[in-house]
């Protein structure tokens, strides 16, 4: 389930451009010694020495011109392993969520020459290039085909040759991508020799249509294929193809395609993939090792969990992509909550040895760099503060403890982009009232003196800041945390209104402890300043980092107990006599709508104003690989899809409600908002409703929207929850 997040807490700093990785996404190119990086600046691309970050011009920008004298301007770029080549991606274009499709140019280095890939297939139509590990040919996906181009004589072959919207190759359906964040869908052998690849087959799943009404005289249906809860999978397979041609070689993945998904694949030899599987209900994960040759696969590795089991994109930044082989690809790193805690452990390649690397009662959030020289795994973790985050090293011996890279002494959220062989970082710190610092580090030199210069931008004394960061104990005893934005001139004798902001759901949590995370983004104007009360809290559910228990006690109980927790917590708070317990909102997107929903119609005594965007109003409409995760399967526990869903309370609505949908929606579908409206409708209930034309789940697309959705926010929110003391 997509998350919206304010503009300014998405962390893009320094980010440069690449497309080496299996995924599409802009990454840090680095250097082969790991002392530079590479970055599209002015037109050119530069090599920056990290140490005295010096400039050295690598392409030109008159490299980049053609024929006609247009300059090509690459969203993304990638060397070839010997740099005698340049894979650049242009002219990008939306697919669901961000621009991976478009065209691709390869720049000849040593005879500088640009030519295009792809000749004769339509223009923005190319998908995920890559360099072969020879750096002579490059594989693409096109029209839901993979092929692959000789770069020497330009000769393109087509491997596949069965694509359609709803037989996919190479590539993913919307909710692969959306759940699993699958996207690239095909690797390369080792030798170069072969492509291995996903192919998607949704033609038994039904599609939900979207009607465009605006962009001629006649509406325009669009089919998005898109497995509902209940809905089967569709069947997943995956097969090696030489690039010579022929035909593929299909895995034996024991198990009924239909009941299983494949989120993870990988290359581990020339001759053998290594392929995770998951059960519909994602309670069980096995490893198989596949002979692409004739196609037999082996269990080698299996995993059980009674709630749900966390895929790599979970802890991976929505990338599931690489495998994380070590000693010669003799063992690999796993993450497992299996003690309940997520945690990492050293597997033997034949799967029989097993050996817990960290150690205790914390989470690591992510993976940010095995070191295998030094012998070391750098990973994020919150062991004290789960609204924090800290860089962390163990080695990886399975007998040490692990050691703090971050200052300790910064408290609040730091995160890392390392080098190959953990020589160099770009580190960011902010915390709740220090603004985002950045700043290139040495990390064994880090390590030793934790002096960064973050350290001196911090300041210790919090100046006027109207931000406290609290923890809420409910009466089941249960310890929540959320962060309180008082009103400036805040007079105790007086009263006030409160916002409440709000998600609930395992996908994201509200509560980190970065600056700027506290400001209401669609709110025109500060609202400390307007005299309002900003509360957020986190329920258990979310991906807090508290232990496989706290995140996995909203299993089979999304709407019930997310919204008790907050609701119980928010009485708690609104206990201080300065709250205006009349002038009581909240306000959520995506999960975040369904929770304001929720709120509103189950706990109608306590919130009295709400605005709700993009909500999942009957948990039966979503995707089967993000509500099955959670919930089950509602052939086996209908009742609790049901108890959840706002849509079973709407009766119960007795305050003032705006509720938000854009009806281009691939994600949480339209028919969520009218069925709404029909149950609202049904029982005399009286609210605001705005449907934005064509526009997807962000509310992103159309001239004006921006603006137009910030001032509907901000006028109903003055309107039926008034700013100020009184």
């Amino acid at each position: 389930m997509q998350v919206n997040r304010p503009f300014y807490l998405l962390i893009l700093f320094f980010v440069i451009n690449q497309v080496a990785s299996a995924q599409f996404r802009n990454t840090t190119q680095w250097t082969a010694d790991g002392n530079g990086i590479y970055q599209y600046k002015e037109g050119n691309i530069v090599k920056i020495d990290i140490k005295t970050q010096s400039e050295t011009p690598v392409i030109k920008k008159s490299q980049l011109v053609l024929r006609g004298g247009d300059t090509l301007m690459p969203e993304a770029f990638n060397f070839s392993s010997d740099h005698s080549k340049l894979l650049l991606f242009t002219n990008t274009a939306k697919v669901w969520r961000y621009n991976t499709r478009g065209d691709y140019w390869i720049l000849d280095i040593t005879t500088n020459k640009l030519k295009q890939l792809g000749k004769g297939r339509p223009a923005q139509s190319l998908m995920y290039a890559k360099f072969s590990p020879d750096g002579r040919n490059v594989a693409y996906v096109s029209g839901h085909n993979l092929f692959v181009e000789a770069l020497a004589s330009n000769i393109i072959k087509q491997l596949t040759l069965d694509g359609t919207r709803k037989l996919i190759n190479g590539t993913f359906d919307w909710v692969y991508e959306e759940e699993f964040g699958c996207r690239d869908g095909f690797r390369w052998s080792p030798d170069g020799s072969k492509i291995a690849y996903w192919q998607v087959d949704a033609t038994k799943i039904p599609d939900y249509y979207m009607l465009n009404t605006t962009d001629s005289n006649y509406s325009q249906v669009i089919p998005v294929e898109y497995p509902k809860v209940g809905e089967a999978p569709s069947p997943v397979k995956i097969g090696v193809v030489s690039i010579t041609g022929g035909v593929t070689k299909w895995m034996h993945i024991a198990g009924d395609p239909q009941q299983h998904y494949l989120p993870r694949m990988e290359w581990s030899n020339a001759g053998t993939l290594i392929v995770q599987q998951l059960d519909r209900r994602q309670q069980q994960s096995e490893l198989f090792y596949c002979n692409v040759a004739n196609g037999s696969a082996v269990p080698f590795y299996a995993e059980k969990n009674n709630n749900w089991i966390e895929v790599k994109s979970y802890w991976n930044d929505d990338d599931p992509t690489g495998w994380e082989w070590i000693n010669e690809k003799k063992a690999f790193i796993w993450v497992s909550e299996k003690d309940g805690w997520r945690h990492l452990y050293k597997v033997s390649s034949d799967g029989k040895k097993e050996e817990l690397i960290t150690k205790g009662k914390y989470d690591i959030a992510s993976i940010e760099c095995i070191d295998e020289t030094s012998n070391y795994i750098y990973f994020m973790a919150s062991p004290s503060n789960a609204t924090q985050l800290y860089l962390f090293r163990i080695k990886m011996d399975g007998k040490s403890d692990a050691e703090p890279v971050s200052n300790l002494g910064l408290k609040g959220t730091h995160h890392y982009v390392i080098s190959p062989g953990a020589k160099w970082a770009k580190h960011s710190f902010s915390n709740y009232f220090t603004p985002k610092s950045e700043e290139w580090v040495n990390l064994p030199l880090y390590i030793q003196q934790n002096n960064s210069r973050a350290a001196t931008a911090i300041n210790p004394v919090v100046p006027n800041s109207t931000i406290q960061y609290t923890t809420v104990t409910i009466d089941n005893g249960v310890e929540l945390d959320a962060w309180i934005n008082r009103p400036k001139n805040f007079d105790s004798t007086k009263k006030y209104p409160v916002v409440f902001y709000v998600y609930g759901e395992p996908a994201s949590s509200t509560v980190a402890d970065e600056y700027g995370n506290h400001q209401n983004y669609l709110y025109n104007g500060d609202m400390s300043e307007d005299g309002y009360f900003q509360v957020a809290i986190d329920n258990r559910g979310t991906p807090s980092l508290k232990g496989a228990a706290w995140r996995k006690a909203i299993y089979r109980k999304i709407g019930t107990i997310n919204i008790a927790d907050m609701a119980m917590a928010a009485k708690k708070i609104l206990a201080k006599p300065y709250f205006d317990k009349d002038r009581v909102a909240v306000w959520g997107w995506s999960g975040g709508g369904s929770s304001t929903l929720n709120l509103m119609f189950q706990f109608p005594e306590i919130f009295k104003t709400g605005i709700a965007i993009a909500a999942v109003t009957n948990q039966l409409f979503y995707d089967n690989i993000y509500q099955e995760r959670y919930m089950g399967l509602p052939q086996e526990n209908k009742e609790d899809f049901i108890k959840g869903s706002p849509v079973t309370y709407a009766k119960n609505l007795k305050g003032k409600l705006l509720y938000i949908h854009g009806t281009g929606d691939d994600n949480v579908h339209y028919s969520n908002a009218e069925l709404l409206l029909n149950e609202l409708v049904k029982y005399n209930k009286q609210f605001r409703f705005m449907a934005y034309p064509n526009r997807t789940h962000g509310l992103r697309e159309g001239e004006g929207t921006g603006l137009h959705l910030v001032t509907l926010y901000t006028s109903f929110l003055r309107e039926n929850c008034p700013p100020g003391a009184r």
